[in-house]
């Protein structure tokens, strides 16, 4: 199979878009249509109607005193979602290391994406049965100890946001209401555990990272085989270690309990 460059996928409006967009990055702060269209080559029309569809979703706002634009709010957000990953991998790093050489399973950190977790990192053990999880790596939230930790712990999510209740194993909890229950349960002991609703046979413990405004930005999680995980020791010695691993994570990003 011929595999093509990427470049032959370009979409011409988003690229003229982006280059709008990065024609704020330097001086001056605001730009008019007619500066915008001189810059880019654009016919001024296809520059205001760039401008209009970045200003509707919040990435280019117009000053009504000079009529010119600017960048918009949705560029900040953006901006903090990326330091504050970057933050969080750096950060997360050695914690990661520290809880899989002591626990001797599988870690991972994952954080909230629309409706879905995804894994940002992953420390695997030395062992020839363990559990694999890759970065990017997908996960529901209703059946998964991250995505239960995130839907618990996060003031940003609500139950009511799940889109899909789907069933991956005969443990999968499909209705709200058994989710609720197991949510409470969660909130009352400050961790989430999965006991093979996800992958049969597989078993994980997660607890809430948070930063120095007390929001939860990740979940950090261990998992493995049920042989090695089984529910009580999951409860109480697998616990403790995610617990302490995630109260260190969180005051390294400036997460203070007292």
């Amino acid at each position: 199979m011929v595999r093509r460059d990427k470049a032959n996928y370009t979409i011409q409006s988003v690229s003229h878009a982006l280059d709008v967009l990065e024609q704020f990055t330097g001086e001056p702060d605001e730009l008019g249509v007619t500066e915008l269209s001189k810059r880019l080559k654009l016919h001024k029309n296809n520059v205001f109607r760039l401008l209009a569809t970045l200003e509707s979703r919040g990435y280019i706002e117009q000053n009504k005193t000079t009529e010119n634009y600017r960048l918009g709010v949705r560029c900040l957000r953006l901006g903090q979602r990326f330091l504050l990953q970057a933050s969080l991998l750096r950060q997360a790093q050695p914690v990661l290391n520290h809880l899989a050489e002591t626990s001797g399973e599988t870690v991972f950190i994952a954080v909230l994406q629309d409706d879905v977790a995804v894994v940002l990192d992953a420390v695997e053990p030395a062992r020839a049965v363990r559990l694999i999880a890759k970065i990017g790596d997908l996960m529901p939230l209703h059946c998964t100890a991250v995505g239960k930790a995130l839907l618990t712990f996060s003031e940003t999510v609500l139950l009511g946001e799940i889109s899909d209740y789907q069933r991956y194993t005969p443990a999968t909890k499909c209705k709200p209401n058994e989710v609720r229950v197991d949510l409470n349960r969660a909130s009352e002991r400050g961790y989430t555990v999965e006991l093979g609703e996800h992958v049969d046979d597989v078993c994980a413990v997660a607890v809430p990272i948070r930063d120095y405004t007390g929001t939860v930005v990740a979940a950090l999680c261990v998992a493995g085989p049920v042989h090695r995980l089984p529910q009580l020791r999951l409860e109480t010695e697998f616990a403790e270690m995610v617990l302490a691993a995630g109260r260190v994570l969180s005051a390294r990003l400036g997460h203070h309990t007292d």
